[in-house]
């Protein structure tokens, strides 16, 4: 059963940094891509990085490209994302996920199968 659980959101003034963390268990990690997505109330799910399972790939929707970066560490299972110069508009609940399929990178939520909880991410102005 894969499980994957987030940590490291809060509250965070603009212009300030957070690194969310993703761990994954009950597969072999360093098979598959991992992806992050976020979703602000009234909005709908939105991609915001992806990471091929070498980690060798990275991906990034335009509003972050620049501030934020998708890192992974195959040895402790766990996807990374840095997120620096933090704005109000990315105030968002984040969420990391991974397709079911090994080999396959993918840019939209619905070619992921398992989602973490999420974790609020809420910046001020």
């Amino acid at each position: 059963q894969v499980q994957l659980v987030e940590s490291g959101g809060g509250l965070v003034r603009a212009g300030g940094s957070l690194r969310l963390s993703c761990a994954a268990s009950g597969r072999t990690f360093s098979r598959y891509a991992m992806g992050w997505f976020r979703q602000a109330p009234g909005k709908e799910r939105e991609f915001v990085a992806a990471i091929s399972w070498s980690g060798s790939n990275t991906y990034y929707a335009d509003s972050v490209k620049g501030r934020f970066t998708i890192s992974r560490d195959n040895a402790r299972n766990t996807v990374y994302l840095q997120m620096n110069s933090l704005k109000p508009e990315d105030t968002a609940v984040y969420y990391c996920a991974t397709p079911g399929t090994a080999w396959v990178l993918a840019l939209v939520p619905k070619e992921y199968d398992y989602w973490g909880q999420g974790t609020q991410v809420t910046v001020s102005s």
